[in-house]
């Protein structure tokens, strides 16, 4: 099993351990987590640099706050809103706009010119797509579609409800949906 295929259960658990002192838990905290906040943080910044850095504040505030920690709770979310918090506060900072920018990460193996525009086109047209979401829909999708978090989770993480997180990613479906008709 891979760091990021830890289940949310293995990584809950490593994080009661950790918060009442078992410092080796940690390990496993990091492994479960690191990969899905830095992908989510990239996707937000689209600056591996920042994400990189804002990943090692997430986990220094995590770290802080183990004391704190409630036994039991669901790491994940905590973990995500930490990582959110701070890629706001980087914006703001920066001045920048760091929220909701994609970064195309498309591998393939010698593409014809032909697929590669319209690979380059469809993935703008998405790009695009996501980028005229209104922020708050394109924050749940983010975190909902991109890094697989249940809805209860993103309310969590967001801080509302799981009625509004639902509205947000059905809101967000139906303009991707009508984005993607026109495409065709």
């Amino acid at each position: 099993m891979s760091a990021s295929n830890i289940p949310s259960e293995e990584i809950n658990g490593a994080m009661d351990r950790y918060a009442v002192g078992e410092d080796a838990a940690f390990a496993i905290v990091y492994g479960g987590l690191a990969s899905r906040l830095l992908a989510f943080l990239r996707r937000g910044t689209g600056d591996s640099a920042l994400a990189e850095d804002i990943l090692q504040q997430t986990f220094l505030q995590m770290h802080a706050a183990r004391e704190r920690y409630k036994t039991g709770m669901d790491v994940v979310p905590w973990a995500f809103a930490i990582a959110r918090r701070l890629r706001i506060d980087a914006y703001r900072r920066s001045g920048r706009e760091v929220l909701g920018k994609e970064t195309s990460d498309v591998v393939s193996q010698a593409p014809s010119p032909h697929d590669d525009l319209a690979l380059r086109r469809t993935t703008e047209a998405l790009r695009r797509s996501l980028d005229a979401l209104p922020p708050a829909q394109r924050e749940v999708y983010e975190l909902v579609e991109g890094e697989g978090l249940t809805m209860a989770q993103a309310a969590s993480a967001l801080g509302t409800s799981v009625m509004a997180v639902k509205l947000r990613i059905f809101r967000a479906r139906q303009r991707l949906q009508t984005s993607a008709r026109e495409l065709l």
